[in-house]
C-alpha cells in the first residue's frame, strides 16, 4: 500500500488550467481517469486527509504510485480526452457502463443484395441497419412474425438461401406467405429491397402513412370488387395495427428521446435508459455500477450522469437522439450539450422534466431502476460475501500476508503426450477476468511436471524480462504511448497448479531457478482434493463446505476447460492437416486458405464443389479432387453393417 504523499506533485508545480488526469500503479499501469476544470483543485483533494476520503477513492490514490495530467484548452476537449483515454486503458477505478448481457437488436442487412432480418448481437456492422435493442429476443420474433405478413421480406440464413436457389424450391416460409421467395426469382432483387426499405419506413415510425396507404389500397379493391384482395389488405392492416399497438405511445407529440434513471445506495447505482422513438419506447437498456461519492459522502447524481453520458454517447456506433432526459443536470450540463450536439451535428437537448408526459415516463423509467437494482442487491449480496469469506479463508490457511486478489490457475492438457497444450487462467476479487486468460502449446517433451515447469518458466520469465533494467527503455516508450497492459505485465499473490505434489515442486524449482520467493504457491489435486503446498510432507485439508476450496474448484475446473478447448482446436487442425496432405496438388498454402474458410473437416466435407472452388487458390479441377477424397475417407472411416442381423462388422 503506498502512501499517497510519496508521490504527490510539488506545491505550485500542478496547473490551475482545465485538463486530464491519469493515476498509474507501481507497474505503469493507469489504474483511474478524470477531468477538471482546476487541474489543481481537483489534485490536491485527493492529497488531502486520506482518512476524509470515500473507501473506493482511498483504495485508488494507495493503490497508485504516480500521477500525470494533459492540459486542455476548453472543458469539451477535456470531456473528449477522458472518454478517450478510459476507452483506451480501461482503468480499474472508473465507473464502466457495461451490460452483463448482450441485448438483442432486430437487424437489417443493407450491405446485401437481398436484405435480410435477422435477430442480432454484439458490436454494430457497417452496412447493417438496427432497430432496438429489445429486452428479449423473443419480441423480436413476435413483431416479426406479425410484420411479415405485410412486408414478406428475407429472414433465412446464407446457407439456406443459396440451397433453396439451387434446388429452385422456397422454404416453408415461401409458401404461406411470409417471404416473397427472391431466392427462386418470385420477386427480383429491386422489388424485394423496396419491400425492405418499407418495412425499415415502418419500424422507424412512419406507421401512420403506411396504415393510410393500406387503407386506400383497400377501398380501391374493393371498389373494382376485388374482394379477395381486398381481404387480404384487411388482415395485412389487422397485423400491422397489433405490432403498433405492441408499442404503447407515451409522448404524443412524436418525441425522439432516450429518459435516463438511477436507483442507488451509498455503494452502487442502477440505470435504466428507454429509448423513446416517435413517441413510441423502442428499446430499453440497463447497468449496475459503483456509485460515485461527493466530497459531502453524498452519492452524486449529476457525475453519474455525466458519466453516462460521456461513455455511452461517446462509442463510435451511438445513436444520439434530439432529447436527453436525466434525473438532474451535471455541473457541466452546458459542455455535456455542446459534446453531444458536436457528435450528432445537431442540437441535442439535454434538461430535467419538470411536468406532464416527460415528468410520468422519467417516474417509470425510475421504477425500472429501482427493480433492476433491488434484484442486483438480492443476486450480488451472497455472491459479494462469499468472494470475501473465500479470499480470507485462503489467506489464513496459507498463512499469506495478504488477501490473494489475483490468482492464476495452470492446466495441462493432451492426449498420450500428443498436442500438449497449458491453460493460465486469471481470478482476480474471486472473478474470473477472461481477458487476462493465456494458453500455451508445449515446447517440450516428457511429462506433467516437465510442461508445468515449461508453463511456470515461460510465464514468469516474461513477467521478469519486463522488468529488467534493458526493458526500461521500452517500458517508457510504452506507457508515453499509452501504458496499455501487456500480457504477463503483473503477477499474482497466488499460484495454482492442477495436481500434486510433484507438480507443486516442479512449479517450485521453476520459481526458484527465476528467482521469484514473492509468490505464493499451491496445487490441487483431484484424488481427495487436497491442497499441496511446497516443502510440506502432508497436504492442507480445506473443509468441504469451504468457500475457499470451492474457489479453488472452480479456478481448476475453469483452467481445464480452457485448456480442452485449445487442445481440442489443435487436435483437430491436425487431423485436417494430415487428411489434406495426402490429396494431390494440395500444398501448405493451400491447405492454410481451405482451413481459414471453413475451419473444421466436417464442414468442409460438407461444403459443394462450388464452395470449394471459391477459396482462393482452388480451381474447379482441385475442387473435385478435395470433394471426392474426403468423401472417400469419410466412407472408409464408416463402419461394414450386416443387413441381417444389424451388427457392425470389424
Amino acid at each position: 500500500m503506498a502512501d499517497p504523499l510519496s508521490y504527490r506533485p510539488a506545491p505550485g508545480t500542478i496547473p490551475v488550467e482545465p485538463g486530464v488526469y491519469r493515476f498509474r500503479d507501481g507497474h505503469g499501469r493507469v489504474i483511474y481517469v478524470g477531468k477538471a476544470k482546476s487541474l489543481r483543485s481537483r489534485l490536491n483533494s485527493y492529497f488531502a486527509d486520506i482518512s476524509a476520503l470515500h473507501p473506493r477513492t482511498r483504495q485508488m490514490v494507495t493503490s497508485a504510485a504516480s500521477v500525470e495530467w494533459t492540459i486542455v484548452t476548453t472543458e469539451v476537449e477535456a470531456l473528449q480526452l477522458e472518454y478517450n483515454w478510459i476507452k483506451e486503458f480501461d482503468p480499474r477505478f472508473n465507473v464502466r457502463y457495461r451490460d452483463d448481457k448482450s441485448y438483442p437488436s432486430l437487424a437489417v442487412t443493407l450491405n446485401e443484395e437481398f436484405p435480410r432480418l435477422q435477430v442480432m448481437r454484439g458490436p454494430k456492422k457497417p452496412g447493417v441497419r438496427y432497430f432496438g435493442p429489445y429486452a428479449h429476443a423473443w419480441a423480436i420474433r413476435e413483431t416479426l412474425d406479425l410484420l411479415l405478413r405485410v412486408f414478406p421480406a428475407r429472414t433465412c440464413s446464407s446457407g439456406v438461401f443459396k440451397r433453396a436457389g439451387q434446388i429452385g424450391r422456397p422454404c416453408l416460409l415461401g409458401y404461406i406467405g411470409k417471404c416473397s421467395a427472391p431466392c427462386v426469382g418470385r420477386v427480383s432483387a429491386a422489388e424485394h429491397r423496396k419491400i425492405v426499405e418499407d418495412f425499415c419506413d415502418f419500424m422507424a415510425g412512419k406507421t401512420d402513412a403506411m396504415i393510410r396507404r393500406l387503407e386506400r389500397q383497400m377501398a380501391q379493391a374493393s371498389e373494382q370488387l376485388e374482394f379477395e384482395r381486398a381481404a387480404r389488405l384487411r388482415d395485412d392492416l389487422s397485423a400491422l395495427r397489433r405490432s403498433v399497438e405492441k408499442q404503447a405511445v407515451v409522448l404524443t407529440d412524436g418525441t425522439d428521446a432516450d429518459v435516463v434513471a438511477f436507483a442507488n445506495d451509498e455503494l452502487a447505482a442502477a440505470v435504466q435508459v428507454f429509448h423513446v422513438r416517435g413517441g413510441r419506447v423502442r428499446g430499453q437498456r440497463g447497468w449496475v455500477v459503483d456509485a460515485t461519492v461527493s466530497a459531502s459522502g453524498e452519492v452524486d447524481i449529476g457525475e453519474l450522469v455525466e458519466q453516462f453520458l460521456t461513455q455511452f454517447y461517446g462509442q463510435d456506433d451511438a445513436v444520439i437522439p434530439r432529447e436527453v432526459l436525466v434525473p438532474q443536470l451535471p455541473a457541466d450540463a452546458a459542455v455535456l450539450s455542446e459534446w453531444l450536439s458536436e457528435r450528432r451535428a445537431a442540437r441535442v437537448a439535454l434538461r430535467v422534466p419538470q411536468r406532464g408526459d416527460k415528468k410520468s415516463l422519467m417516474q417509470t423509467v425510475e421504477r425500472n431502476a429501482q427493480q433492476a437494482f433491488v434484484q442486483y442487491k438480492l443476486k450480488r449480496a451472497s455472491d459479494l460475501t462469499a468472494r470475501s469469506q473465500a479470499l480470507s479463508e485462503l489467506q489464513e490457511a496459507l498463512d499469506m500476508p495478504d488477501a490473494p486478489l489475483r490468482i492464476e490457475c495452470f492446466d495441462i492438457s493432451h492426449v498420450q503426450g500428443t498436442n500438449v497444450v497449458a491453460s493460465m487462467v486469471v481470478f482476480e476479487d474471486g472473478l474470473a477476468r477472461k481477458s487476462e486468460y493465456r494458453r500455451f502449446a508445449m515446447r517440450s517433451s516428457g511429462g506433467d511436471t516437465d510442461w508445468i515447469a515449461e508453463v511456470i518458466r515461460r510465464r514468469f520469465a516474461r513477467y521478469l524480462s519486463e522488468r529488467t533494467i534493458e526493458a526500461e527503455a521500452e517500458r517508457a516508450e510504452i506507457e508515453a504511448s499509452g501504458g496499455r497492459a501487456r500480457k504477463f505485465a503483473y503477477p499474482p499473490n497466488l499460484v495454482v497448479v492442477d495436481g500434486g505434489a510433484p507438480q507443486v515442486a516442479a512449479a517450485q524449482n521453476a520459481l526458484v531457478e527465476l528467482g521469484i520467493t514473492d509468490v505464493t504457491l499451491v496445487g490441487l489435486a483431484k484424488r481427495l482434493e487436497e491442497v499441496w503446498v511446497p516443502d510440506e510432507a502432508f497436504p492442507v485439508i480445506l473443509p468441504r463446505t469451504s468457500e475457499a476450496l470451492y474457489l479453488l474448484q472452480r479456478m481448476r475446473d475453469e483452467a481445464h476447460r480452457f485448456a480442452i478447448t485449445f487442445h481440442r482446436q489443435k487436435r483437430s487442425k491436425a487431423m485436417v492437416e494430415s487428411e489434406l496432405a495426402e490429396i494431390p496438388g494440395l500444398g501448405p498454402a493451400r491447405r492454410k486458405a481451405l482451413l481459414a474458410q471453413f475451419s473444421s473437416l466436417k464442414r468442409l466435407r460438407e461444403a459443394s464443389i462450388e464452395e470449394i472452388a471459391a477459396v482462393p487458390g482452388i480451381g474447379p479441377d482441385l475442387a473435385e479432387r478435395v470433394r471426392a477424397a474426403l468423401i472417400q475417407e469419410n466412407a472408409a472411416r464408416e463402419p461394414a453393417v450386416n443387413m441381417t442381423t444389424g451388427e457392425v462388422i470389424i
